[in-house]
């Protein structure tokens, strides 16, 4: 067995004695006291030394300190009066811990002759005791003795661990043993009980070494400071300066108040939970509390056991709470109520609400505080504190404390209400601006997402897929600077701009030149203060899938990311262009031809860039994510989304567009130059139904004889040659092309009745789906669109 203390010597008689009254370890202390050897009383009953009754009574069953004189019986038969001192060790299994018990038998010299006593007694204003350098106490001033509640005689000769079996007094000894040996003192932070207080302090116990005439370390010095209200003070401050860091760090109502929540759970209290008047609508006034019961809804709770296991509401729930529940008393009265258990006003409240009272109960509450959520001359709701494992009641200054947080937690929830209304309207309006779902085409297979920003709302941030003559789409996305109403609303203005401009089929270069002239209007529009300035990024694309060709222009925007089908994703080197609203300056378009089956990874600066990481290496991540697979484009966006953006959502908006190329077989495109000779158009008519049956399409060729003739007749009598007729089929439209090298474009015009022509360009609007022109570099093509029910 080993010894009681490895340091023991023979100047403290100590034994261990356990539950059952036996002795369980003897040292050579105690040996010298009563003469008895360690193997003739270990294992025996400790009452067999006992030579008489105790002077003072032996402790009780629920005690576990003890002092008193016992008279003992020496082993050659006389009795030893001995004044001992005994407290229960803690327990190493099941069942309460043995007893030990200790006496000095080198008490020391008195405190007012020794040297290190007095001078440290001398000098030290507060709670003091003296160890020489075998950590015995050599003496306490009435200030220390107060503190451990044990007279100054009987402690002289032991060690601070014979006097309780705190964690705090092991700690304070190892921490005395390092100072006698580096001569160093030490500052130690602790919380204790003292005798016959209600609650834990917080002391400063200030640990020097004391050195004789030579430097030699002959003892050390503890003087302990009680600075409870400093620390409360500053934990009462630190509690102040979080909530205002950790609450209202977005415009949301639930999170805001689970912030509340968090933050006093377990600094203030042990469990907390935030209960909200009801809106009549999102970012109105909630409705004012009616008479009892009143009715709240739980947004948000937290407490110091996982789970939350003493909520008897989960959030979100609406419930009401009777005339005599604090909740109710706090609303009615406008002012913070601290409910006591038991009290008359907690047993009012039992009477009305057992089941919620039974719950309280069931976890020891014994203290309650309700504070008001009160911001702008509006009540929005009650903060509930409780409190069942710290065993102190709700004080003056918690209240204040409670009180100062919930007023910060109060506006911010106030802000998130008013604001929630502006943000729903936001949403909705970027909801109807952004395309709902992307229109299906023959060139690409697209798939996309747009995510706000989760603290601005919504911006600028933009994408759209819009289908172009001859089986060709367009793909665009782009990025309003700043955030709000004002960004989507210009955001809107920019893509309406962009589909018409798209719908003249300008080439990318020239979209965007014109764009960048309605930007630097916009912005002269909105002020001379500069306050309203717009500007935008914008990345414009046009895919033909006749020829896989992909031309494209960057108005400062990041550049695509392109995934072939048989190798690893890579930038698109692309001209980067000045940013829309600069004025004056060229943009440069770039053509570059795609195997099909390739994707087109479109994105803005917000998918990227965050405060983490710089753009490149958010290029890399999308690079490795793109890398991954895009066998399913909305996986593979889900993919992207995850792996660049973090859990709480993107500092600034973003939106992502994934495309992937389709080819035109070539056996769905039939081309023939056209002689400049109106005799020749029968013939030409018949080329175009042969092929038309080869395609098997024969219900069409009434109807495209009629649009080929009119077009290839218009374009000889009013173009230029070369002349060119190309017809398009892709299982639902069939396209008729006629170019010429005129860039004269055809008008729309009703002849009248005494007319001989005017009316073949009306019968081609009559005869097909739609219709319309566009200018080439060698000079326009006239195209029109049949629809087809079926394919053969």
């Amino acid at each position: 067995m080993s010894p009681v203390n490895p340091s023991d010597d023979a100047a403290t008689a100590r034994v261990l004695v356990d539950s059952s009254g036996t002795l369980r370890e003897w040292n050579e202390g105690a040996r010298r006291l009563l003469g008895h050897p360690a193997a003739a009383v270990v294992g025996r009953p400790a009452a067999a030394l006992l030579a008489g009754a105790a002077t003072e009574r032996l402790p009780g069953p629920g005690e576990r300190h003890w002092q008193g004189t016992l008279a003992l019986r020496h082993r050659d038969g006389h009795t030893v009066r001995v004044r001992a001192l005994a407290h229960r060790r803690p327990p190493t299994g099941g069942g309460p811990g043995p007893w030990l018990v200790v006496t000095p038998l080198e008490r020391g010299p008195e405190q007012l002759d020794d040297p290190l006593v007095r001078a440290a007694l001398t000098q030290s204003p507060c709670a003091t005791l003296i160890v020489d350098d075998q950590l015995r106490l050599r003496g306490v001033n009435d200030a220390m003795a107060d503190l451990v509640g044990l007279p100054p005689d009987l402690v002289r000769g032991l060690r601070p661990t014979d006097l309780g079996s705190r964690p705090q007094t092991v700690e304070l000894e190892a921490h005395m043993t390092r100072v006698l040996a580096t001569g160093h003192r030490y500052d130690m932070h602790t919380h204790f009980k003292a005798p016959g207080e209600s609650r834990a302090h917080a002391w400063l116990a200030r640990i020097a070494p004391l050195t004789d005439a030579n430097g030699r370390v002959r003892g050390v010095c503890v003087s302990a400071h009680d600075f409870t209200e400093q620390h409360l003070a500053r934990e009462r401050l630190q509690l102040v300066n979080e909530a205002s860091v950790r609450i209202g760090s977005t415009l949301d109502v639930t999170r805001t108040a689970q912030e509340l929540a968090d933050v006093c759970v377990p600094t203030l209290a042990d469990f907390v939970s935030v209960e909200l008047l009801d809106q009549q609508e999102p970012g109105a006034d909630p409705a004012p509390a009616s008479a009892p019961p009143v009715a709240l809804r739980r947004t948000a709770h937290q407490s110091v056991n996982p789970g939350c296991p003493e909520a008897l509401t989960e959030p979100g729930h609406l419930h009401h709470f009777p005339a005599a529940s604090p909740q109710a008393e706090c609303l009615a009265a406008g002012h913070a109520i601290v409910t006591e258990v038991p009290s008359a006003p907690f047993e009012r409240w039992r009477e009305e609400d057992p089941q919620r009272v039974r719950r309280f109960m069931e976890y020891g509450v014994h203290s309650m505080l309700c504070v008001p959520l009160q911001a702008r001359g509006t009540t929005l709701g009650v903060a509930v504190f409780s409190r069942f494992r710290r065993p102190f009641a709700f004080t003056h200054d918690d209240v204040l404390l409670a009180e100062e947080v919930s007023a910060r937690a109060a506006v911010c929830v106030d802000n998130a209400r008013r604001y929630s209304r502006e943000r729903e309207t936001t949403l909705a309006l970027q909801r109807s601006l952004l395309p709902r779902r992307l229109p299906p085409t023959a060139a690409v297979q697209a798939a996309s997402r747009y995510l706000p920003a989760a603290r601005s709302g919504v911006g600028g941030d933009w994408f759209d897929v819009v289908p172009l003559s001859g089986m060709r789409v367009a793909m665009v996305v782009g990025d309003v600077v700043g955030h709000g109403i004002q960004a989507s609303a210009t955001m809107g203005r920019l893509r309406t701009a962009v589909r018409t401009l798209a719908d003249i089929d300008l080439t990318p270069d020239e979209l965007l030149t014109h764009l960048d002239d309605l930007v630097v209007r916009l912005s002269d529009e909105s002020g001379d203060d500069g306050a309203g300035e717009v500007g935008a990024t914008c990345l414009y694309a046009v895919y033909d899938p006749v020829s896989r060709r992909c031309a494209m222009a960057r108005a400062g925007h990041p550049p695509p990311v392109l995934i072939p089908p048989d190798g690893p994703p890579r930038t698109v080197e692309l001209p980067s262009g000045p940013p829309l609203g600069v004025g004056g300056l060229p943009f440069e378009s770039t053509e570059l031809e795609l195997a099909e089956g390739s994707v087109l990874a479109f994105f803005t600066d917000g998918l990227v860039e965050s405060r983490e990481r710089d753009a490149d290496a958010g290029r890399a991540l999308l690079v490795e994510a793109l890398a991954a697979g895009t066998d399913s484009l909305d996986a593979a966006c889900d993919r992207v989304m995850d792996t660049l953006l973090p859990t709480g959502g993107a500092a600034d908006d973003v939106a992502l567009l994934l495309a992937r190329t389709r080819g035109l077989p070539p056996d769905r495109v039939a081309a023939w130059d056209i002689p400049a000779d109106p005799a020749l158009v029968a013939p030409v008519r018949k080329q175009a139904v042969d092929q038309l049956a080869a395609w098997r399409l024969t219900e069409a060729s009434f109807t495209a004889e009629l649009v080929v003739s009119e077009l290839v007749t218009n374009a000889i009598r009013y173009g230029a040659p070369p002349i060119r007729l190309r017809l398009i089929h892709d299982g639902t439209i069939l396209i008729c092309e006629v170019s010429d090298s005129s860039h004269t474009a055809p008008h729309l015009r009703r002849a009248r009745t005494w007319d001989e022509g005017g009316r073949g360009l009306l019968l081609v609007a009559q005869l097909t789906q739609r219709w319309g022109s566009r200018h080439t570099t060698e000079g326009k093509t006239i195209w029109a669109e049949l629809g087809l029910l079926d394919e053969g």
